[in-house]
């Protein structure tokens, strides 16, 4: 695998793991358990995440069967991604999930088969990457949904800075049970 993408994949699977066993005591009624009308329980907060990651492998395994065709990033999706960051950590900032996100998010996933499933798909995106060469690390074969095309660091970027978004909305339900 390319060494960038080793680095920020490792760091990706390092949150996950963390994230796991932070929240691996927790029984299913207040894994399924919403803080209030309209708000989210852990179940669908990790439901989301991982639906969001799955999309996103789908989409880029897609785009690198044409990935000759693809551009290169360069500045302008270096800036994105530093507005893309710096709203993903404002707190005060919420964002609605995409349509696509939305409309093929499964029910809410007990937390063992939850965790088995993000497991699989992280192995899945690790096959992935190690299928993109170094030449074609840059090729813009994501598509976030307000950025626009990045290329695939910056796709495992955005994993781990969706994870940063949830996670103090993911702490306050573990506070509560």
């Amino acid at each position: 695998m390319n060494q960038e993408l080793d680095r920020v994949f490792s760091r990706l699977e390092a949150t996950r793991k963390k994230l796991e066993k932070q929240f691996s005591t927790v029984t299913g009624e207040d894994w399924h358990q919403s803080p209030g009308s309209g708000k989210w329980s852990m179940a669908q907060v990790f439901t989301h995440l991982v639906t969001s990651e799955k999309l996103s492998l789908g989409y880029m395994k897609k785009k690198a069967q044409g990935i000759e065709q693809a551009g290169n990033s360069g500045f302008t999706q270096s800036v994105k991604m530093l507005i893309l960051i710096i709203s993903q950590r404002l707190p005060m900032l919420k964002f609605k999930a995409p349509k696509v996100v939305i409309e093929n998010t499964p029910p809410a996933m007990g937390r063992q088969e939850l965790f088995a499933t993000w497991e699989k798909s992280r192995l899945e995106l690790k096959s992935f990457l190690e299928g993109v060469s170094d030449a074609h690390v840059r090729k813009l074969i994501y598509k976030h949904p307000v950025a626009g095309r990045l290329d695939v660091s910056q796709a495992l970027v955005f994993f781990s800075e969706h994870i940063h978004h949830h996670r103090p909305q993911l702490m306050r339900l573990l506070r509560k049970k």
